[in-house]
C-alpha cells in the first residue's frame, strides 16, 4: 500500500464524466430551489429544536446551561454553521454529484481522506438517523397515550434503560427465558420511510415538503401563542453561567443545525444544481436560524427555566406549566411531524453518500445499483433502513447523539479544508458559485467547528477515534483493494 495511491485523487472532470457514463446508475434529475430549501429545513427542524434546547437552556446532568443566552449560543453555532454553508455551496454548485463531502475529499484530499470522510459520514447519517428514531418513538408514545393509548414499556424503551428498571423487566414478556425489549415504534417508522424513499425521490420530496410547512406553522404558532406570556423577569439573569454555559450551549444545540449539508447530497438529482444548491443550503439555513432565536426567546421568557429542566418535550412543557394543555398536545404533534421529516432526509442523504463511494469501488458494486423503474439506489437504500432500524430497536439516544455531531463537524472541517486546497491547486477553474472571503470564510468555519467539538464529552471522542479505527480496518481490507480512483486521477 504505497503512500501515492493513498494520497492519490479523481479530477473534477473525470468525477463528473463518470457519473454520466452509465444511464443505468444514473439518478433522475427532478428537484428545484423550493424542494431543495423544503430538503434542509426538513432536516435541519427536528428533535434537536423540540427537545435538545430545553437542556441547552436550562442545564444537565454533565453540563451547565446557557440560559436566556442560549440565543447567543444559537447565533454562534449558526455563524459556525453559515460559514460551512457557504464552503458546501462552492462544492455542491462546482461538482452537482451525489456524496457530498465524501466526493469533495475525493477531488481534493485523496482517497485516503475520502474514505476517512464517507466513513465518518455515516454516523452524522445513519447514527443521526437512529438517535432521531428513538426520539419519534418517544413523542409518538406521548401522543398515543394523551389520546388514551399506552404503549407497553417493554415496547417502547431501549434495553440500557430497561435494565436499570426493574418494573419493564419484570413486565417484559420470556422467550426461551430472555426477555422481549425494543423500540417497536422507532422500527416501525425507519420501515416506513425506507419503504417510502425506495418509491422514488420525488415522492418522497413531496411528501416532505408538507412535513416541512406544517412543523414551520406549529413552531410559529409556539412563537406568536408563547409571547403572549412572556415575562421579561424570566430573561434575569440572562446568562447565569457566562461563557461556560453559553459554550456548552452551543454545543448541545449544535445537534439541532444538523441537517443544511444533507441538501448536497441531492446535487445529482437536482434540475439545476449550479443555481439552485446554494439557495437550497444557505436558504433553508438562514430560515431556521431565525426560527430558532425566536423560539429560544419565548420559550425561555415564558417560564422559568427551573419548570422545563429534565423535560424531553420543552416546548410541550412550557404550555402545559401555563395550563394550555391543547396548545401543549399541538406541539407534540409538530414534534412527530418534525423528527419524521429528519429520519426521511436523513435516510436519504446516507444511501447517496454511499452511492457514491460505491461507484468509485470502495464498497461492494451492489451498493451502486440503481432500480430499473424508480430510479433510485433501492439497495443501498434497504440496506441501511435495515441496519437503522436494527439498532433503533436498541440504542440508547445520548450516546447516538453525541457521537453524531462529533462526525458532523469533523466532516465540516473537511469541506472547508478542501475549499482552500482547492483554490490553491486549480484557481482558474471556473466556479458557479464562489465562497466569499477566502481563506478567511473557510479557516473560521474550521475554527467555529474545532471550538463545538473540544466541548464534547472525552467518552465521545474515544468512541469516535475507535469508530474511525473500525473504518481503517473495512478500507485496508476492501476498499484499497478495489478502489478505481486511479482511473481518474
Amino acid at each position: 500500500m504505497s503512500i501515492r495511491n493513498l494520497l492519490r485523487r479523481k479530477s473534477l472532470d473525470a468525477i463528473m464524466a463518470e457519473a454520466g457514463a452509465h444511464r443505468e446508475r444514473q439518478l433522475r434529475r427532478v428537484l428545484g430551489p423550493f424542494e431543495l430549501i423544503a430538503l434542509g429545513v426538513g432536516a435541519v427542524i427536528g428533535a434537536g429544536i423540540f427537545a435538545s434546547i430545553g437542556t441547552a437552556a436550562a442545564g444537565g446532568a454533565h453540563h451547565v446551561g446557557a440560559g436566556p443566552a442560549l440565543v447567543v449560543s444559537m447565533v454562534i453555532t449558526a455563524v459556525g454553521c453559515g460559514l460551512c454553508a457557504l464552503c458546501y455551496a462552492e462544492f455542491a454548485a462546482l461538482v452537482p454529484i451525489s456524496g457530498s463531502a465524501y466526493t469533495y475529499s475525493a477531488a481534493t484530499l485523496g482517497e485516503l481522506v475520502a474514505w476517512i470522510i464517507g466513513w465518518d459520514l455515516i454516523i452524522e447519517y445513519a447514527m443521526g438517523n437512529v438517535a432521531v428514531a428513538v426520539s419519534w418513538s418517544g413523542y409518538f408514545c406521548e401522543l398515543l397515550r394523551g389520546l388514551g393509548i399506552d404503549v407497553p414499556a417493554w415496547l417502547r424503551t431501549d434495553l440500557a434503560a430497561a435494565l436499570r428498571s426493574p418494573e419493564i423487566m419484570a413486565d417484559a414478556p420470556r422467550v426461551l427465558g430472555v426477555p422481549v425489549i425494543f423500540n417497536l415504534p422507532a422500527v416501525a417508522i425507519v420501515a416506513v420511510l425506507t419503504w417510502l424513499l425506495v418509491l422514488g425521490v420525488k415522492e418522497s420530496a413531496r411528501i416532505n415538503t408538507a412535513m416541512v410547512v406544517l412543523k414551520v406553522a406549529i413552531l410559529l404558532f409556539f412563537i406568536v401563542a408563547g409571547a403572549v406570556y412572556v415575562r421579561p423577569e424570566n430573561w434575569q439573569p440572562f446568562a447565569p453561567n457566562g461563557w461556560t454555559g453559553i459554550g456548552a450551549g452551543a454545543a448541545i444545540i449544535f445537534f439541532a443545525y444538523i441537517g443544511f449539508d444533507a441538501v448536497s447530497t441531492a446535487a445529482e438529482e437536482c434540475r439545476n444544481p449550479q443555481r439552485d444548491m446554494p439557495i437550497g443550503m444557505i436558504g433553508s439555513l438562514l430560515l431556521c436560524t431565525v426560527l430558532y432565536v425566536a423560539t429560544a426567546l419565548v420559550l425561555t421568557g415564558m417560564v422559568p427555566l427551573s419548570d422545563i429542566a429534565g423535560s424531553t418535550e420543552p416546548l410541550a412543557r412550557a404550555f402545559s406549566v401555563l395550563g394550555m394543555n391543547k396548545a401543549a398536545g399541538l406541539v407534540a404533534v409538530g414534534a412527530v411531524i418534525a423528527t419524521t421529516a429528519v429520519l426521511l432526509v436523513f435516510q436519504y442523504g446516507q444511501t447517496r453518500i454511499f452511492f457514491s463511494m460505491a461507484r468509485d469501488g470502495l464498497l461492494p458494486p451492489s451498493f451502486a445499483r440503481v432500480h430499473p423503474r424508480y430510479r433510485t439506489p433501492h439497495v443501498t437504500t434497504i440496506w441501511f433502513g435495515v441496519v437503522v432500524g436494527a439498532l433503533s430497536a436498541f440504542a440508547n439516544l445520548d450516546v447516538f447523539v453525541e457521537l453524531t455531531n462529533i462526525g458532523t463537524l469533523f466532516a465540516f472541517v473537511l469541506v472547508c479544508l478542501s475549499v482552500l486546497v482547492l483554490r490553491a491547486r486549480e484557481p482558474e477553474r471556473p466556479r458557479p458559485f464562489r465562497t466569499p472571503l477566502v481563506p478567511l470564510v473557510p479557516v473560521a468555519g474550521i475554527a467555529v467547528c474545532i471550538y463545538l467539538m473540544v466541548n464534547l464529552p472525552t467518552a465521545t471522542w474515544i468512541r469516535f477515534g475507535v469508530w474511525l479505527v473500525l473504518g481503517m480496518v473495512v478500507y485496508i481490507s476492501y476498499g484499497r483493494r478495489h478502489s478505481r480512483f486511479g482511473e481518474g486521477s
